[in-house]
């Protein structure tokens, strides 16, 4: 069983799936489905579209270069079988992809981890903006310790403006 790469988005096409265009030079471009190929023909960059295999690559939102990307490299030399070596190489490819999944998940703490202070900042904000939401005033009543510091702000009123009102 053949597996392809679609042209345009790098996603697995499995047999009897996707479509194929060739060009006339002889180039043949496969996709996985009509969004891909009606991308190509209104010659859309792949780098350029922000769902894409490329974009996120070339974004740095997916792990570009890891030594278990090379295993999935296509080779076109023939070997001979080997049911030793056979028997080797599909435990290695389950050893691989447990290092893959470890990796990836890894890479994806380290972007999340810049998020995290923001994150809680912002929750830090909204909880002071809607505390009233949060807890009943009775609960402010008999416990103190629940409201937030008050915190005095100047307002200056314009006399400008009064002035106008009263006409």
């Amino acid at each position: 069983m053949r597996l392809e790469k679609c042209w345009f988005c790098s996603s697995t096409i499995y047999p009897g799936h996707g479509i194929q265009f060739v060009r006339n030079d002889a180039k043949i471009f496969r996709f996985c489905r009509s969004k891909c190929h009606k991308n190509f023909k209104m010659k859309r960059n792949p780098r350029k579209v922000k769902w894409t295999k490329a974009y996120r690559r070339l974004a740095k939102k997916d792990m570009t270069q890891d030594k278990t990307f090379e295993f999935e490299r296509k080779r076109n030399r023939p070997e001979r079988y080997d049911r030793n070596v056979a028997e080797n190489t599909l435990k290695a490819i389950k050893t691989i992809d447990k290092v893959r999944v470890a990796r990836e998940a890894q890479y994806h703490a380290m972007r999340m981890k810049k998020n995290k202070s923001k994150e809680q900042k912002e929750a830090m904000k909204e909880l002071e903006q809607s505390i009233h939401l949060v807890k009943a005033p009775t609960a402010f009543q008999q416990e103190p310790s629940l409201t937030l510091p008050k915190i005095k702000v100047k307002v200056s009123q314009p006399q400008a403006e009064e002035s106008h009102m009263e006409e």
